[in-house]
């Protein structure tokens, strides 16, 4: 059997030296056979070749299983090399081989994305995880080891990768950004100069007192004693933050003074968060409704996104400690044309001009996580990320209808400025199941069961996997805080909200459990589910 102009290729035998149980991103296809689609039975196989641009159809397994289909994400063959498939692929100078950083459900919703864009041959995701192999989104390169440069460029070399996007922070931070661009590898994301916005909450302070943009008053200290005197002094509520990395759970509002001491002690005395909070910021709490904006950077153009809302606290009625994020949806009512507006000019743009004059220009996306003020209406910057929002991400991806690899491409060129973005019409929303007793100890290894079913329960639903593996029977396991990001799309925020929670229900999971009131700010008046 052959393909193009290249040489023939047994697939049949080739897939027969493979058990069942052998993951789709072990097939040892050779360079010319990729992006394929393949039939296989015992029997026979039937396969194409050329640019199978969207999602499967369905979220059948992809192994090797009987007759069942499957897609794998290898380098893709020329242009001309298809059978059964007529289509037009970009030109091949636009085409780019992308690797992505990271393995969570923000890393899943982006390969997603990528594997959609017309121009991407294929998509590589380091290290990735069991959701993210069985998807077909991307090929998980489970052993890269992405804190190591020297590693991460060899492979991109190897493999001809023509960019890089880096997903979580701690990668951004460390400067593997810094390497792969000093060696001529295109790559979105900041600097670890730059990345400090979100390394370092007292530079980012800092930049904001300096350049005029609004945000909650502050004070940055190291001694307990004088942190604990400014609190008594301010009362509360009031806000506690480690200056550092703190994966999403170094931030406290202290209701009471005796509860902000106790913050205060456990990150000055107790070191509970390690070196990241050696220095914490106290700062006043902001009254009104948190909201997450993000906007493409260049370095001197922004280009904002669409809005979306994050529901940060882990209970119902945003009640319970802080999370990394328990569900998202966009877009956001509350964040309107005219605030957008005014977001862009009187925050995001300023900080990027700050960027640029304090001699670390900022490439990537900036995250801002706004408080439009309940006495003013006008926002007031809380923080920045320097990557995309988890779980916000996954609700942007399922909206994206432009290129995503271009748009990067042209944000690591200096070129955004003649960039436009398609979004789908509409709302999406995404509900997290995390493992029990999340944010706090929870038990790992606990099976899931059912994710088919749920991703089929109901039309544009998307199951973006965050902590899971898989045992030697092909069982999901949980093996992180948050583990699932149930998506859905519809022709308004309660579609989506009723298919999103359609899914979760479907989702055997016993280990698990979700907030029920995902939307409930922009839904007020909607009958919540109230299954556990």
């Amino acid at each position: 059997m052959s393909c193009a102009t290249t040489a023939a290729f047994d697939l049949v035998s080739c897939l027969k030296r493979h058990s069942t149980a052998t993951a789709i991103n072990h097939v040892p296809l050779p360079k010319p056979f990729v992006r394929c689609r393949f039939s296989y039975s015992s029997s026979s196989a039937s396969f194409s070749v050329g640019p199978l641009y969207s999602s499967p159809a369905n979220n059948q397994s992809r192994c090797f299983d009987g007759s069942r289909s499957f897609y794998c994400s290898a380098l893709k063959s020329q242009p001309s090399a298809s059978l059964g498939v007529q289509t037009t692929p970009p030109s091949e100078e636009e085409r780019v081989v992308v690797l992505v950083i990271g393995g969570g459900g923000r890393e899943h919703a982006l390969c997603y994305a990528l594997q959609r864009s017309p121009s991407c041959d294929a998509v590589f995701c380091a290290p990735g995880n069991a959701g993210i192999s069985n998807s077909g989104n991307a090929t998980c390169i489970s052993d890269l080891d992405i804190l190591d440069s020297a590693a991460v460029i060899s492979f991109c070399r190897k493999w001809g990768v023509g960019l890089v996007v880096v997903g979580p922070e701690a990668p951004l931070v460390s400067g593997l950004v810094n390497d792969l661009v000093k060696a001529g590898i295109p790559t979105f994301g900041p600097s670890a100069e730059a990345a400090a916005l979100e390394g370092s909450k007292n530079f980012m302070k800092n930049l904001c007192n300096k350049y005029g943009i609004p945000t909650a008053k502050y004070k940055t200290f190291t001694d307990p004693s004088t942190a604990k005197q400014y609190i008594q002094e301010q009362g509360a509520p009031i806000v506690i933050k480690a200056d550092g990395l703190a994966a999403g759970k170094g931030v406290v509002v202290a209701m009471t003074v005796e509860e902000a001491y106790e913050a205060v002690d456990s990150m000055l005395v107790k070191g509970t968060f390690g070196s990241a909070g050696c220095r914490v910021i106290v700062e006043e709490c902001l009254e009104g409704e948190e909201v997450s904006f993000f906007a493409l950077v260049d370095g001197e153009n922004a280009l904002p996104l669409e809005s979306a809302q994050d529901h940060k606290r882990v209970g119902d009625g945003d009640t319970g400690p802080n999370t990394g994020g328990m569900g998202a949806y966009s877009p956001a009512p509350i964040l309107t044309e005219e605030l957008q507006s005014l977001v862009m000019k009187s925050i995001i743009l300023p900080t990027v001009k700050g960027m640029a004059e304090e001699g670390c220009k900022f490439v990537g996306v900036l995250y801002a996580g706004l408080m439009i003020e309940k006495k003013s209406g006008l926002p007031k910057l809380i923080e920045y990320n320097v990557r995309f929002g988890d779980p916000e991400c996954q609700v942007l991806m399922v909206r994206l209808e432009s290129d995503l690899a271009q748009v990067l491409l042209a944000a690591c060129r200096g070129e955004l400025s003649g960039v436009s973005l398609s979004w789908s019409p509409g709302s999406a929303m995404v509900v997290v199941m995390a493992s029990k007793g999340y944010p706090g100890a929870y038990e790992k290894g606990t099976v899931i069961r059912n994710l088919e079913d749920a991703q089929h329960v109901a039309p544009c639903v998307q199951i973006f996997h965050a902590g899971t593996t898989q045992d030697s029977e092909g069982n999901f396991i949980a093996v992180g805080g948050r583990v699932l990001g149930v998506t859905a799309k519809g022709r308004d925020l309660e579609e989506a909200r009723d298919r999103a929670y359609q899914a979760v229900d479907e989702i055997n999971w016993h280990g698990g459990f979700c907030r029920r009131d995902i939307g409930w700010r922009a839904l007020p008046h909607k009958q919540f589910a109230t299954k556990g």
